[in-house]
């Protein structure tokens, strides 16, 4: 059988072919999908935009730190340490985390008109975070900001009204500052030049401390309005590691705090003004001193004796120091007087085994202390060996 011709019809030679009813569906099918296509990456891309336009905006992080409330403020020579603890946290309550700058305030107060009428402080000095942390142990800080000669001369007899506060950085270096701390008043005294000549003498109870008063003023002028001075002690003589142990109207200053074969090292700083507004010299040099204990035990006391199946039996009442480290026995039948314990004796009886019978003996003791220092003797006691 010959197959069915087709029913497509047959293009002539060179005429424009008419695509079949398929061939139409299928290219618009491709047509409108890419269409489609165009329009969702359109939306996406316009809604990455609008997201970058439209959407509620976030404020930038600020961090205002909170207040110092802790400032103190004390003259020493020409030199005003300030004493305060560095905020950890936000006015909000926040912690801080970007770098902290301070600002010292500093304004005079009016002669006779007190604190009441005292004009807007003004800053004196910036530190940024590496000039400030040198002085700073954990969170506290004692920096000393120095008076020049010219602020100190002209400064005498004004007060100063003192504040720090302190600042981040913000959007285009902006600051944003703390509120100011506590304000302090400081008056400016002319102090004394350092003490100096400092000399120790060891007793059995204290390190004395003996020092001359210093010969003049800062400003040139003899000696006036010393009020006292305080004593420093450290065991180096590092800067800043001093801490004081006492106050003393005049020399010498007794330390009873001590241990013998210990070093320490000594300041001591003259003071002016009152108890509210004192203002100190500088720190004398450091001295140095290593109390060593060449002081024994005093002579045991009540030393008595028996005879008793064939020995001296002695007993006396014990020492009560606190270093002592036992007893030594010594018997009078020669010279020199042998010493009849091999060891320290940690209790105060002995018993003399080797006692010639027949003899009046006589006996002493002695106390000896953890450093060796030996007593004198006690009163010698004689005992009959029948």
């Amino acid at each position: 059988m010959k197959p069915l011709p087709s029913t497509r019809p047959t293009a002539a030679p060179g005429a424009a072919r008419i695509p079949a009813q398929g061939d139409i569906s299928f290219r618009r099918a491709s047509q409108w999908a890419r269409i489609l296509q165009a329009l969702v990456v359109a939306s996406a891309v316009g809604g990455l935009v609008a997201c970058g336009v439209q959407g509620t905006p976030h404020p930038p992080h600020l961090e205002r730190p909170a207040k110092i409330t802790n400032l103190s403020v004390v003259q020493i020579g020409q030199t005003l340490e300030f004493h305060f603890r560095i905020p950890q946290k936000t006015v909000e309550g926040e912690r801080l985390t970007k770098p902290l700058e301070i600002e010292i305030l500093r304004g005079v107060a009016p002669q006779g008109a007190g604190l009441s009428k005292l004009p807007e402080p003004q800053v004196w000095t910036r530190l940024t975070r590496n000039e400030w942390l040198p002085y700073a142990r954990g969170d506290e800080v004692s920096y000393g900001a120095h008076l020049t000669d010219e602020e100190f001369r002209t400064g005498h007899g004004q007060t100063l009204v003192l504040a720090v506060r302190t600042l981040t950085r913000g959007f285009q270096h902006r600051p944003l500052e703390s509120d100011p701390s506590n304000f302090v008043d400081v008056p400016v005294f002319d102090v004394s030049e350092p003490v100096g000549g400092i000399s120790f003498l060891t007793t059995e109870k204290a390190v004395e401390i003996h020092f001359p008063p210093p010969a003049r003023m800062l400003s040139g002028e003899p000696l006036r309005g010393l009020t006292g001075y305080r004593i420093y002690r450290n065991q180096a003589a590092e800067r800043g590691s001093f801490v004081m142990i006492g106050e003393t109207a005049a020399s010498p200053y007794r330390d009873t705090q001590f241990e013998f074969g210990r070093t320490y090292f000594y300041q001591v700083r003259a003071v002016f003004g009152d108890a509210a507004h004192a203002a100190l010299s500088d720190d004398s040099p450091a001295a140095k001193v290593m109390p060593r204990d060449v002081f024994p035990p005093a002579p045991p006391q009540g030393l008595t004796g028996i005879y008793a199946a064939g020995g001296v039996e002695l007993l006396w009442t014990a020492n009560s120091e606190s270093d002592l480290a036992g007893y030594n026995v010594y018997r009078l039948d020669q010279p020199p007087a042998p010493r009849l314990n091999q060891d320290l004796l940690r209790i105060p009886i002995f018993r003399d085994t080797h006692a010639e019978p027949g003899k009046t003996l006589a006996y002493y003791v002695t106390a000896v202390d953890l450093a060796g220092n030996e007593s004198k003797p006690s009163e010698k006691v004689e005992v009959e060996t029948k």
